[in-house]
């Protein structure tokens, strides 16, 4: 499995990925249904030109994006983002912390 994480570009700026790669490392939260196999191949945040960042994924082989915890929270266009990378990968729409957030709920796509 190759995994690609997206985070907000403003929580970035102040941001060390502690929590998404704590997650990943430890197999918990949005990682626990991965084993040993799994590698991250990308992480990265969403600004910028994401189309550009979508085909260096999928030449990479990304099969699973994960969309970061700070994304679901904090990213007016996190759902209309799932749908456009469910179109290249699996989305898991968040990284640590519980699949049920604040204002919302992570969303979980499988590749259209």
């Amino acid at each position: 499995m190759k995994i690609a994480i997206l985070v907000n570009e403003d929580t970035m700026k102040r941001c060390t990925g502690k929590g998404c790669f704590n997650a990943f490392f430890k197999r918990i939260d949005a990682f626990s249904q991965y084993g040993p196999e799994a590698e991250i191949l990308g992480f990265t945040h969403v600004g910028g030109d994401i189309q550009h960042k979508i085909e260096k994924l999928k030449k990479s082989g990304v099969d699973t994006v994960h969309l970061s915890t700070c994304l679901r929270g904090k990213y007016e266009g996190y759902e209309e983002l799932a749908h456009e990378l469910a179109i290249h990968f699996d989305v898991m729409g968040y990284t640590h912390g519980s699949a049920k957030g604040k204002t919302k709920d992570a969303i979980n796509l499988k590749k259209k």
